[in-house]
C-alpha cells in the first residue's frame, strides 16, 4: 500500500460528478489486487486500539467506488438456464490449484476482491463477499455467508447456515471480526461489528449484535456494545443461546423471557476434545 493509492481512492470516492476516469479505475484495480492478495484489509489488528483492531475507511470507500464506476453486465453461465447479471468490477474470484483452496463442487461463490488463505475449505453452497479476509486453514461450511469486509482468522470453523455479517457501510464502522481458532456453530449469526476473540466457541443458534447484551455466568459480568466500542466476546468464551425473564409489566405478568447470549464456561480440555473432529475435515 502506498500513500498515493490512499489519496487516489479518497479523491475518487469524493468525486460525485458521475465521470468514470481512467485514473479512478486504475486505483480501484490496484486496491482490488491488494485485497485479493491479503496485503490490504478493510480492518486489521492494532494493539494501540482499545478493541485491538482498526478500520481502514479508505479501503471500504474503494470497495464502494467499485460499484459506482462499473456497469451491470451479463455473467451468465447459461443465459436461459442460469442467467446472472452483476457489476463488472466484481466477477467471481479466480482461483488456481496453486492457491490450495478447497472449493467443493455444488454452487459456492467467492467474489473478486477478497482474500482466501491457503488450506481454506469451502463446502457447498457457501458465499464469500468482496472485502472479506478469510485466513488459512479455516472451514466455511454449507449455506454459510461471510459478508463484505468481515475478517476471519486462522483455523476457524464457520458452521453450516451461519451468517457472518460484513458492515461495508458506514465506512467508519467496524466490520465483524472473528479471530483465530474460533468455532461458530450451526445457524449462528454475528452482526454489526461484533468482535469474537481467539478460541471462543459459539453454540448452535447463538446471535450476537449491538442490541443484545451477553451475560457471563463465570465472571459475573455483562458485555454490551457502546457508542465507542463494539460488542466483544472474550477469548476462550463458550457462548450459548439463552434467555432472561422480563422483570416488570405485562412481560412479567405473562411469564415472558427475552433471548440473550450466555457465557456458560471458558474453553478447556473437554471443549477441545469435542471439537477435535474439525481438524480431520481440513
Amino acid at each position: 500500500m502506498t500513500d498515493s493509492l490512499v489519496r487516489s481512492i479518497e479523491i475518487a470516492f469524493a468525486d460525485r460528478s458521475g465521470d468514470i476516469l481512467h485514473g479512478y479505475r486504475a486505483a480501484f484495480d490496484e486496491l482490488k489486487r491488494g485485497l485479493n492478495e491479503g496485503r490490504i484489509r478493510a480492518a486489521e489488528p492494532d494493539r494501540s486500539s482499545p478493541s485491538g483492531w482498526k478500520v481502514n475507511e479508505w479501503v471500504k470507500k474503494g470497495i464502494l467506488l467499485g460499484f459506482r464506476i462499473s456497469n451491470v453486465i451479463d455473467v451468465s453461465i447459461d443465459p436461459l438456464k442460469q442467467p446472472w447479471f452483476d457489476k463488472s468490477s466484481y466477477p467471481v474470484k479466480r482461483l488456481t490449484l496453486a492457491d490450495q483452496v478447497r472449493v467443493v463442487p455444488g454452487g459456492s461463490s467467492i467474489r473478486d476482491g477478497c482474500y482466501v488463505g491457503r488450506g481454506v475449505t469451502c463446502m457447498p453452497p457457501m458465499y464469500i463477499n468482496v472485502g472479506a479476509f478469510v485466513d488459512s486453514d479455516t472451514m466455511v461450511d454449507s449455506h454459510a455467508l461471510i459478508g463484505s469486509c468481515a475478517q476471519i482468522g486462522e483455523r476457524c470453523h464457520i458452521s453450516a447456515a451461519s451468517q457472518i455479517g460484513g458492515v461495508l457501510e458506514p465506512v467508519g464502522a467496524m466490520p465483524v471480526i472473528i479471530e483465530d481458532d474460533v468455532l461458530v456453530g450451526g445457524n449462528c449469526g454475528v452482526y454489526e461489528g461484533t468482535i469474537v476473540r481467539k478460541r471462543a466457541v459459539l453454540g448452535t443458534g447463538t446471535i450476537l449484535n449491538r442490541s443484545t447484551p451477553v451475560y457471563d455466568l463465570v465472571r459475573g459480568q455483562v458485555y454490551a456494545a457502546t457508542d465507542d466500542m463494539p460488542l466483544i466476546i472474550p477469548e476462550g468464551a463458550v457462548v450459548i443461546a439463552g434467555s432472561r425473564a422480563v422483570g416488570s409489566g405485562k412481560g412479567k405478568e405473562w411469564g415472558i423471557s427475552l433471548y440473550t447470549p450466555v457465557i456458560v464456561k471458558y474453553r478447556d480440555e473437554k471443549t477441545d476434545a469435542k471439537i477435535q473432529l474439525e481438524d480431520l475435515l481440513r
